[in-house]
Order: C-alpha cells, then sequence, then structure tokens
C-alpha cells in the first residue's frame, strides 16, 4: 500500500486537522468523516491497548503493533507518538526504522525524560537541550525516507518558560527537526510567538481537559499554527459511551433504550466495505464450483 505524506497533506490543508485514531476502524471512521491525516497517540496504546496509564511504559514494539494495523487498514497518513524513542541513540535509531517500515507517515520525539508523564500533567521533567538534540541528531541519521515526518515535541513551557522553549525550538530544528510540537501552551499570544520564531510547521495539541483552551481552528490559524491535533476525543466519546451501555444493560436488563444511540449494522457495513468482500467471495466461490 502506497502511503502519502504529511508534507503533502499539509499542502491540501492548512491548518492541518489531524484527528486521534486508538484502532484501525477508527481510521476509517476518521477518513469516513474527511480528515486528511490521522494519529496514534502514546496514551491511547497504553490506555486502549494495554489498560496502563500513559506513563512511559509501553514499549516500541507495543506501540509498532497498533501502527501496523491502522496503517494496513488505512492509507490517510498517520503521525505516530514514540515518547522519548525508548533508550539510547541506537535504540531511538531502530525505532525512527521501524515505524517507517510499518507505514507510518511522521513520529513526535519529546524532550522529557524517559520516566515521562502526560505533558498536560504536573510535575514534568526534561533533559537538556544538547540530550534531545541528540536523541534528534540519532533519528535524522536513521531517517531513509525523506518524506518521513520527524517531528519535535517540547515540554519546556511549564518549567523554562517562553523564552527558553524558543532556543530550544531553534536548536531542535538545527539538530533535524522537521515540524515542532508545542505542548502545554495556554493562550494564543504563546502560539503566535512560536510560529513566528519558527521556521517550520507548528502543531498545537488540543487535548480535552488539560491546560490548554480549545481554540478553535479560525483562532489557531490566525495565530500561524500549521498543524492541530485532537489525539483522543474520539476515545473519549467512545469510553463514555461504553460506560452509558454497560450501566445501562445492568440496570434495565436490555439494550432497547439504546438502540437510537447505536450504530446499525449497516452502517458499519458501509464503512467496512463489508459488501464487496461478501461479493467477491461469492464470486470466488461461484467460480470454484463451476471448476
Amino acid at each position: 500500500m502506497e502511503f502519502s505524506g504529511l508534507h503533502q497533506a499539509l499542502v491540501q490543508e492548512s491548518p492541518l486537522q489531524i484527528a486521534g485514531t486508538i484502532n484501525a476502524y477508527t481510521a476509517l471512521l476518521a477518513k469516513q468523516a474527511g480528515f486528511r491525516a490521522i494519529y496514534l497517540s502514546g496514551a491511547g496504546v497504553a490506555n486502549a491497548s494495554y489498560g496502563l496509564p500513559d506513563i512511559g511504559v509501553t514499549t516500541l514494539n507495543d506501540v509498532a503493533i497498533d501502527v501496523e494495523r491502522i496503517t494496513n487498514a488505512c492509507d490517510l497518513p498517520l503521525l505516530v507518538d514514540i515518547d522519548t524513542g525508548w533508550g539510547n541513540a541506537f535504540n531511538i535509531a531502530r525505532t525512527l526504522k521501524t515505524m517507517i517500515k510499518s507505514g507510518a507517515a511522521g513520529v513526535h520525539l519529546e524532550d522529557q525524560i524517559q520516566a515521562k508523564r502526560c505533558g498536560h500533567r504536573p510535575n514534568k521533567a526534561i533533559v537538556t537541550t544538547d540530550e534531545m538534540c541528540d536523541r534528534l541528531k540519532a533519528a535524522a541519521d536513521a531517517k531513509y525516507n525523506p518524506e518521513f515526518v520527524l517531528m519535535a515535541r517540547t515540554d519546556a513551557l511549564a518549567s523554562e518558560g517562553m523564552d527558553r522553549t524558543l532556543e530550544r525550538i531553534t536548536a531542535y530544528v538545527n539538530a533535524g527537526a522537521d515540524m515542532i510540537f508545542f505542548e502545554g501552551a495556554t493562550s494564543l499570544e504563546q502560539y503566535q510567538m512560536i510560529t513566528k520564531a519558527c521556521p517550520v510547521p507548528v502543531l498545537a495539541n488540543l487535548t480535552e481537559f488539560g491546560v490548554t483552551p480549545l481554540f478553535t481552528k479560525t483562532a489557531l490559524q490566525q495565530a500561524g499554527v500549521k498543524l492541530i491535533l485532537y489525539p483522543l476525543t474520539a476515545f473519549r466519546a467512545m469510553n463514555k459511551a461504553a460506560e452509558n451501555v454497560y450501566e445501562c444493560l445492568r440496570q434495565q436488563g436490555t439494550q432497547a433504550a439504546l438502540i437510537d444511540t447505536l450504530q446499525t449494522r449497516e452502517q458499519l457495513y458501509q464503512t467496512l466495505n463489508y459488501h464487496e468482500y461478501e461479493k467477491k467471495l461469492d464470486e470466488l466461490f461461484v467460480k470454484g464450483i463451476e471448476k
């Protein structure tokens, strides 16, 4: 399967809205809704696939499994969260090569310490600028596909302030970052400062219930943001819906009251192109009988 890249998607749509997809089926739903790019969250992998918190417990192989499942089903460019790269320079190089082989269109690598935390939680700790640049250089050196995007995420704002964050971003771009993931912004003015100083596209992470207000696409566009990420919005909606379903089944002993809230069988089949599979199966079966 040939994958279009994030650069191409950004040409087609700016700001580029990127939908968080935690599995192959939600990737298909995002494509059906018209998104041009999708995302696999590290928290999504930890939470949904392993029932774990997002504190750096999952591994490269854990994430690669979900990447392959999504890219095998959906041809939208997929941006992948690789946390801190899972180790030293050799580990980071292996991570980049694995992501490219798995069909991802890009990754973001962050400047937190390896025992990382959610970007919207307190007490985050970050490595030195030099150490992060070493991570990026190792990743850039391993990036054998020139269309593959290496995005540098910085969590420096919360602990070091804007001036030091700007210095870090400049160093990260010089070390090989194709794009910047500016985490933990609290105002549009902060985005404006970053985008004016940064020579590469900047991503805004609009995760719910965090420190960043849920700015509109128009407002972020005016602030110079080129990519807008909604990492776990659908996942949170799915979880709430599942809670309601389970409670209703236990309390009422029937799903009758839920029917109007459920995706129908036909809607499921339409997303999966189910009838075309059946048609092909029937053709093969009939040909087999005739022989």
